[in-house]
């Protein structure tokens, strides 16, 4: 198990058609807010986003920060300052603090929504599209911060297929997007850490590989969550990381006949318990390795 790449490969066919709807789509829009995930602030940014959205104003949501650190969640809004791009932390799940996004809209567009009011533009307001890849949390977002439900929400990336235009208020409509990934990961960690969140599908890949692959980097930087989580003592030896996977199927019961290990069902608590953040609030990537 030690020391495979993980292979990924994904960019259906609808997902190039959403990146040419939204280039056409963004021409019609005042303010980009661009959701990503608060655990891998980098990873979760489409870098194809950038080329489509250029120079417009930019909101940019960390959302599920809930499930995140929150000193690194401090210091990521502080990077993007620096960079003159408003950041706001969200946990759209119960959400909270979804409403300082409309705040950070209002401040970015007052000139705009100004002129509106001194030229008499009854019902004018300022076009808002919502962009991300998937499964970062952009659906619940929009109906959370509309106050009901607007928009197909699911587990399994994907699920927005087109785009939508939602009412938020009198001042403001959002245009729901699809999610777009990249055509080709060339960047290995960047790949396991979209497949930690369940940004790809985890039937395409190994889950095994993937959980090891997790519990490698959580040694690294978090392992007094991981040890506390699963109850392995803080002394435990080993030497090579997959039998920190066999002390957790023991731990957990995860045994076949023989006392073989069912590494399959270790990998799936593993990584259904980070994406829930069973495991602690923890930040992948943090600012300084930007």
């Amino acid at each position: 198990m030690e020391g495979n790449k993980t292979n990924i490969n994904w960019y259906p066919g609808h997902m190039a058609r959403a990146r040419r709807e939204m280039t056409e789509a963004v021409k019609l829009v005042d303010v980009v807010v661009e959701i990503i995930d608060a655990r891998i602030p980098i990873s979760s940014r489409n870098p194809v986003l950038n080329e489509i959205i250029g120079k417009k104003p930019r909101v940019i949501v960390l959302n599920k920060s809930d499930l995140a650190d929150k000193k690194q969640n401090q210091k990521w809004i502080d990077f993007y300052k620096k960079d003159n791009i408003v950041a706001v932390e969200v946990d759209s799940s119960h959400g909270n603090s979804v409403k300082n996004v409309t705040d950070a809209i209002y401040k970015l567009m007052s000139d705009k929504i100004e002129k509106h009011e001194q030229s008499g533009r009854v019902g004018a307001s300022i076009k808002t599209m919502v962009v991300g890849i998937p499964n970062v949390g952009k659906s619940t977002f929009i109906n959370k911060i509309a106050g009901k439900q607007t928009t197909a929400v699911g587990n399994k990336p994907g699920v927005t297929r087109k785009n939508q235009w939602v009412r938020l208020n009198e001042k403001i409509q959002l245009l729901d997007t699809p999610g777009v990934l990249w055509p080709k990961f060339d960047n290995e960690q960047i790949a396991r850490h979209l497949a930690y969140i369940g940004t790809i599908k985890d039937e395409i890949l190994d889950v095994d590989e993937l959980a090891l692959h997790l519990i490698e980097e959580l040694m690294q930087n978090h392992k007094k969550e991981l040890f506390g989580r699963y109850k392995i003592d803080e002394n435990f030896e080993y030497d090579m990381s997959y039998e920190i996977m066999d002390e957790i199927g023991r731990k957990r019961g995860c045994l076949v006949r023989g006392g073989e290990i069912d590494y399959t069902k270790v990998a799936n608590i593993v990584l259904d318990e980070f994406r829930s953040g069973k495991i602690g609030l923890i930040t992948l990537e943090e600012v300084n390795m930007k």
